[in-house]
């Protein structure tokens, strides 16, 4: 069976402290044989980067999530691709829009999208954007800074609506989809999951949240996601081991200064 990857986890965060040799033990056995931890603050970056030193199979990114707009909306393109050149740094972001929260000022969100915008461009490291409840902005802005000039990119979580996602593919997008489509009441993104090209899927946890079936409810972690890959692959009557190869594939092309000596 090919190893699959969790494109996007939350390792650093308290759920998982003390239990990490486990966890990662647990995503061996289930097939997960590569994992990202996605930077959330800037202030926590260290601990972020911690894990993905500690560990040959997880590799991590930088940002700032829309959430943290206000907390730290001093953000500078710069500071970003300073601290992207350590190799073990394969991404930019999280990042992007959440209207459904709103925990930060929408024009601070948009000022921080920006600026990890930016540093994608530059450092042509991939950007893993975060949208809720704001598909009219996202796709202007996404359509306004692609012909600015092209950075690879993903939506994370996917969970918005179709039209989201079939300007983000035009715009040359890869769709990650988490144990969201798993749910019963998500018919409208399983869907969704069988519109999506197969190469540019991916598949993600966004753990310690959003447990797949059959473990909704209980604290989400990197093995689950063999859960996700399953059930998008029946949706899409395919075998398991052709949706694992395809997304892990994806994740490569995608994630590009990832080393394929990192899948174990």
């Amino acid at each position: 069976m090919t190893r699959l990857v969790d494109s996007h986890c939350h390792l650093d965060f308290k759920d998982f402290e003390g239990e990490l040799d486990q966890i990662i033990e647990r995503a061996d056995a289930a097939g997960v044989g590569l994992m990202v931890t996605i930077g959330t603050k800037l202030r926590d970056f260290d601990k972020v980067l911690k894990v993905a030193e500690t560990y040959d199979n997880i590799v991590c990114t930088v940002g700032i999530h829309p959430h943290e707009a206000e907390t730290e909306p001093d953000v500078a393109t710069e500071r970003l691709i300073e601290l992207s050149q350590h190799p073990k740094v394969v991404g930019i972001g999280e990042t992007g829009l959440d209207y459904y929260y709103d925990h930060s000022p929408r024009a601070l969100q948009k000022a921080n999208f920006l600026a990890h915008i930016a540093a994608s461009r530059e450092t042509g490291l991939p950007l893993i954007i975060h949208t809720r409840d704001a598909d009219d902005d996202m796709a202007e802005i996404l359509t306004t800074e692609t012909g600015k000039g092209a950075f690879p990119a993903l939506l994370h979580c996917f969970s918005s609506s179709q039209a989201l996602c079939l300007k983000a593919l035009d715009l040359g997008l890869y769709i990650s989809l988490s144990g969201i489509v798993t749910f019963k009441s998500a018919a409208d993104l399983q869907e969704t999951a069988t519109l999506v090209p197969l190469d540019r899927l991916l598949v993600e946890t966004d753990s310690p949240y959003l447990a797949p079936v059959p473990k909704r409810g209980k604290r989400n972690e990197p093995s689950f996601v063999a859960h996700t890959a399953a059930k998008v692959a029946d949706l899409r009557g395919i075998a398991l081991e052709t949706l694992a190869e395809a997304t892990t594939e994806n994740f490569f092309r995608l994630f590009q200064k990832v080393p394929r000596s990192a899948l174990t």
